[in-house]
C-alpha cells in the first residue's frame, strides 16, 4: 500500500518562498507580506507567518512588525566567509585526489555536469545551472572522504546557490567565464596539479562570488 506523505501548509510556504529567495527570483532587499505570499498560495496568513519565521531563525527574513519580511541581502562578508571556507575545504580535497590520482569516473562525471550547467543555461534555467555548479563542486570534495568535511561543506550549499543565482543567472559571458573555469579545475586534477586547482579556484570564484 502506497502512503501519502501530506505537507503542511506552512512547509509548502516554507519550502516555496526559500526556494524563490535561493535561486534569485526574490531578490535581497526585497520586502514581504504576509498577505502577499497567502494570495499567492491561496492559504490564511497563519501558516505563512510560521514559515517566516523559520526563515528568519535561519538567516534568510529579517521580520518588522506590521510592515513585512525582508529579506536579507548577500553581504560582502557572506561572500568572504563562504569563499574562505570554500578555499580551505576544496583546496583540501584537490590535495588528496593529486595524492591518489584523478580516476577517469571522476573527470567524467564533472565533464557531465558541465555538459549539465550548459544545458540549463541553454534552457534558460538560471536555478538549474546554479544548481549544476553545486554539484559539481561537491562532486570533488566527496572525494576527501571526510564526512565531517563534507557535512560542513554541505552547510554551505544554499549559500552557493544563491551566490551563483545573483551573479551569474544565465548572462552567456558569466556562463562561459564559469564554465571555462570548471574545465581549469577538472585540467588541473587531471594533471595532479593540487596548487594549480587552488590558483584556478580563486580565479574561478571571483566570477561567482563578484568579489576579488
Amino acid at each position: 500500500m502506497i502512503r501519502t506523505v501530506t505537507v503542511s501548509a506552512s512547509e509548502e510556504a516554507y519550502r516555496s518562498v526559500k526556494e524563490s529567495i535561493l535561486n534569485g527570483d526574490i531578490p535581497g532587499g526585497e520586502l514581504l507580506s504576509e498577505g502577499e505570499i497567502s494570495a499567492r498560495m491561496g492559504c490564511s496568513r497563519t501558516p505563512v507567518r510560521e514559515a517566516f519565521l523559520r526563515l528568519e531563525t535561519e538567516g534568510w527574513l529579517r521580520l518588522y512588525p506590521k510592515r513585512g519580511a525582508l529579506v536579507v541581502p548577500i553581504t560582502p562578508e557572506e561572500r568572504r566567509h563562504v569563499v574562505d571556507a570554500r578555499r580551505v575545504i576544496e583546496g583540501a580535497a584537490a590535495a588528496r585526489i593529486a595524492e591518489r590520482g584523478a580516476s577517469q569516473a571522476l573527470l567524467s562525471d564533472l565533464s557531465a555536469l558541465i555538459d549539465v550547467q550548459l544545458g540549463r543555461a541553454a534552457q534558460g534555467d538560471a536555478a538549474g545551472f546554479a544548481a549544476a555548479d553545486v554539484d559539481f563542486h561537491r562532486a570533488i570534495v566527496a572525494k576527501l572522504g571526510n564526512p565531517l568535511l563534507e557535512n560542513f561543506y554541505d552547510s554551505l550549499r544554499e549559500r552557493q546557490r544563491r551566490m551563483s543565482a545573483a551573479a551569474i543567472g544565465v548572462d552567456p559571458v558569466r556562463v562561459a567565464r564559469s564554465v571555462a573555469g570548471h574545465r581549469a579545475l577538472v585540467d588541473a586534477l587531471a594533471a595532479g596539479d593540487a596548487p594549480r586547482f587552488s590558483i584556478e579556484l580563486v580565479e574561478h570564484m571571483k566570477v561567482v562570488t563578484e568579489i576579488d
